[in-house]
């Protein structure tokens, strides 16, 4: 019984022993002073912005690539009708990339071919720079985190080497210990955000080529109707 007591005593003691060495992620950002602080501030900041970058952008790149099933068709039976102003009408009215195209071209239907192509060029151009809106600042976020975390590390570290001088010899291993590993959260909090923004970049420009694809195909059938029908 009392070998009993003794050993529930001695698991008491480590398990108080144990919940004084856990420290929270709060606790570690926290205790890595104002500079520690402001740069996992900033790492949090940018992760924010790049979560609303992968949304917007996903928002509206699935929207630029819902296809209108009778949109060419209805172009196609305007155009061999001859009835212009029904395919403008009908592109004005249809909010999507292809329709902004074709629109180019049914406006310079009596063009050359030449015109009529660099018109609709120019014009997916523009829709193309519409997709990649603020994929820019996701590269950069990907390339600028881990960057910045390491620049929280090199300065814990400093500030821990700077204690180390500072102790006159007398070292406090635990205190040294706690700065390097609370100096690390930042690299390992810049590398994750970095992490995100670069997978979700990749995902993005991925999505704009599928796009663009679909996009260069539509405009080839559009392009061979208007040769049919010269």
């Amino acid at each position: 019984m009392q070998s009993l007591l003794i050993q529930n005593h001695n698991d008491t003691i480590n398990n108080i022993a144990i919940k004084e060495k856990t420290l929270s992620i709060m606790d570690l950002i926290l205790s890595g002073g104002t500079g520690g602080t402001i740069i996992m501030g900033t790492l949090f900041v940018l992760s924010l912005i790049a979560v609303y970058i992968l949304f917007e952008r996903y928002s509206a790149i699935k929207k630029a690539s819902q296809e209108e099933e009778n949109f060419l068709i209805s172009i196609r039976n305007f155009v061999e009708a001859k009835d212009i102003g029904a395919a403008k009408t009908l592109c004005k009215n249809t909010d999507s990339p292809i329709s902004r195209m074709i629109e180019k071209g049914v406006n310079r239907i009596d063009k050359p071919m030449s015109e009529i192509s660099s018109a609709i060029e120019n014009q997916a151009k523009l829709e193309i720079y519409k997709m990649e809106t603020n994929l820019a600042n996701l590269a950069t976020i990907a390339g600028a985190a881990p960057m910045i975390g390491f620049l929280g590390t090199v300065i814990g570290m400093i500030i821990a080497f700077h204690e180390m001088a500072s102790s006159g010899g007398n070292i406090d291993v635990e205190m040294l210990s706690k700065g390097i590993y609370t100096a690390m959260v930042t690299t390992v909090a810049g590398l994750i955000v970095g992490i995100i923004a670069y997978i979700s970049y990749n995902y993005l420009v991925n999505k704009i080529d599928k796009v663009v694809f679909q996009l260069e195909a539509k405009i080839t059938d559009f392009l061979d109707i208007l040769h049919k029908n010269e």
